[in-house]
């Protein structure tokens, strides 16, 4: 693994920390390549519960691509699928919740990675913008995982105008749950991992795929859709779990099946 990327395992908590300080968290290929790997490893590994995504210090969360070489936006055409892109879809199909913790400022390619977390808690100092336009790009991979976040005409500001907002702005427009003072970030991500870590994993692990699956689906489709699902979950030992501890009134011993 690269230094560009700490990876450390607490109990069933993995957390994932871009460490570029000095060039504010910018996306370099070793990250994106380490946060796939981690996320690959995670579908083999049913003792995990949570991933947190974060950043070295409190300046920054992620700068986007490093402007400083020129191979920022250098692709290999021959590729049918560009690596952003590919770990946005392993976020995607990833069976445990991905935890934003958001340390500072979070700009163009850090706004996809802060899209592609399932939650987010950002300390109230971070700015978060899409600056593409003043380069001469435009946030094409980034507006896959934002779409579905932000209604079309505020996304359509931070897009054309390239202008950043403020951590209560950004709440406001849903590209994050919470926003908390600095010294209380750590508090705040620790309860909200704590909380998931503590509902059942089967639950979890076919709640999130349910949830994105029906995303581009009619009403009716997705209605369709649910209605299988509730009948499969309704099936599983996690299940049956709740609800008997639920009656005799003591905490679930989830099996994760």
């Amino acid at each position: 693994m690269s230094e560009d990327l700490l990876i450390r395992r607490d109990g069933d908590v993995m957390t994932i920390t871009i460490n570029r300080p000095e060039r504010r968290n910018a996306i370099s290929p070793a990250i994106v390549e380490g946060i796939r790997e981690s996320f690959v490893g995670s579908r083999n590994d049913p003792s995990l519960r949570v991933i947190v995504l974060t950043a070295v210090g409190d300046q920054a969360f992620c700068a986007g691509a490093d402007l400083a070489t020129s191979q920022s936006f250098k692709f290999d055409y021959a590729e049918p699928r560009f690596p952003m892109p590919e770990m946005y879809r392993l976020a995607r199909d990833c069976n445990v919740p991905i935890v934003g913790r958001i340390n500072g400022t979070c700009m163009a390619g850090g706004m996809g990675l802060l899209a592609m977390c399932d939650l987010a808690i950002s300390a109230e100092h971070a700015l978060f913008g899409l600056p593409e336009v003043k380069v001469g790009v435009y946030p094409m991979q980034v507006m896959s995982v934002l779409q579905h976040l932000v209604a079309r005409r505020h996304l359509l500001e931070l897009c054309l105008t390239g202008d950043p907002v403020d951590a209560r702005t950004a709440r406001d427009l849903g590209l994050v749950n919470r926003v908390v003072p600095r010294e209380e970030l750590d508090s705040a991500v620790n309860d909200l991992v704590t909380r998931l870590a503590a509902r059942s994993p089967t639950a979890i692990r076919r709640g999130k795929y349910a949830s994105y699956a029906i995303e581009s689906m009619s009403f009716e489709e997705a209605l369709r859709f649910m209605e299988g699902q509730i009948g499969l979950l309704a099936a599983t030992e996690d299940a049956a779990e709740g609800q008997l501890a639920f009656r005799e009134k003591r905490p679930p011993r989830w099996t994760g099946r």
